[in-house]
């Protein structure tokens, strides 16, 4: 404020206006987000220390040991651009990370802050979508199991599960909301920052048939649900550039991963078979893979008997994207974008027995994963 006049500084009123766009449960949501991301990068940085016994030289070499796995490989497109053997990445997420790069000065930095500033919209948007059907203990209870779930790790490293749930979140929240213009936007970009963005059309699809039953009357704002596709067709744009054809990453995934469509059975076996490996390969690609696949089907059978029909398609189709392959990997990953998990544990946690025993297996699972993803071993 001015002495001389009184008057409010322009930035104190923007800053206002920025505060005044979140409730006091939106901001109670952020601080979770930057107390767990801060405890979590400590956390990892401990754990490297101990279990390789190195001390990283710098600041920057300490955020370096959470660009492993894909996270490096979205760098490297943002970086230096797309190459035949890229084809496989969705380009929203790296053209992002070299926009917030330009801002920082540095690609991973700006791939950290991208996930952070996506983890945050994330968290508060499934809050507010929860909210729509539920008291609000409910739906800080699913933000919270979201945050501590065993591989929510991936939300705050260059991976592109934060900004894709941010998009899938706000798309339903839009369509929830009657914005249908907002969700077919949104649906577009998420499709454009992975494959089950695609999943969203039938999942809108079946929100629109809802509302019509409600109100028995058409509406052409549900016509904006067309526009999803559009994103994936940029994705194939890419592959048509950079390889040669709309297709090429079929062929690519199928040769780097061995990997075919096929019924859910198959895959499961072949993780049965996966137990026998040697101890860790036997815990990491056979038992863990199998608990999280077994998870999403429970929670998909119920999430039809509990939850809206919208989120009980979405289940259904990511998990059968997760489970219908003949190798089957990462299903602890993906299983965090699977949100309605998030739901159906809020509502089991009314129980406390039940709310502890949630709690507890996902804070120690999640600071094993973190440890084993930190020192560059395979974590999903």
């Amino acid at each position: 404020m001015s002495e001389a006049t009184g008057e409010k500084l322009p930035e104190v009123e923007a800053w206002n206006r920025l505060v005044g766009l979140l409730s006091k449960r939106d901001w109670l949501v952020v601080g979770w987000v930057l107390a767990i991301k801060l405890l979590l990068f400590v956390f990892g940085a401990k754990s490297y220390q101990i279990l390789e016994n190195h001390r990283a030289p710098s600041a920057h070499a300490w955020l370096e040991i959470w660009n492993r796995w894909d996270a490096s490989h979205y760098l490297q497109v943002a970086q230096t651009g797309y190459k035949l053997k890229d084809v496989l990445v969705y380009p929203l997420f790296p053209w992002l990370t070299r926009f917030f790069a330009q801002v920082t000065g540095d690609y991973l930095v700006g791939a950290l802050m991208l996930s952070g500033v996506a983890s945050i919209a994330a968290a508060i948007l499934l809050q507010r979508l929860v909210q729509l059907d539920y008291p609000a203990p409910i739906a800080l209870r699913a933000v919270w199991f979201f945050l501590i779930f065993p591989t929510s790790y991936f939300l705050h490293v260059g991976y592109t599960e934060s900004l894709f749930l941010a998009l899938a979140l706000g798309c339903i929240l839009a369509a929830r909301t009657e914005r249908w213009w907002l969700a077919g936007i949104l649906g577009a970009l998420s499709s454009m920052t992975r494959a089950n963005g695609l999943a969203l059309i039938p999942v809108l699809a079946i929100e629109a048939a809802h509302q019509y039953l409600a109100i028995k009357r058409w509406r052409w704002r549900w016509l904006w649900i067309t526009i999803l596709p559009a994103g994936f067709g940029v994705y194939l744009l890419v592959n048509s550039h950079f390889a040669g054809s709309a297709f090429a990453f079929w062929g690519t995934r199928k040769a780097m991963f061995y990997t075919s469509p096929a019924w859910p059975w198959h895959g499961i076996r072949e993780l049965i078979g996966n137990l026998h490996r040697l101890p860790s390969q036997g815990e990491m690609v056979g038992a863990q893979e199998l608990y999280f696949v077994a998870l999403g089907l429970v929670c998909t059978v119920v999430s039809w008997i509990k939850l809206r029909p919208l989120y009980a398609a979405w289940m259904t189709v990511n998990w059968l994207g997760i489970a219908s392959l003949t190798f089957i990997q990462s299903a602890p990953r993906y299983s965090l974008t699977m949100f309605p998990i998030f739901i159906l544990f809020a509502l089991w946690s009314a129980n406390r027995f039940w709310n502890a025993v949630i709690t507890v297996w996902s804070l120690l699972f999640l600071a094993l994963f973190t440890s084993l993803y930190v020192r560059g071993w395979w974590a999903f």
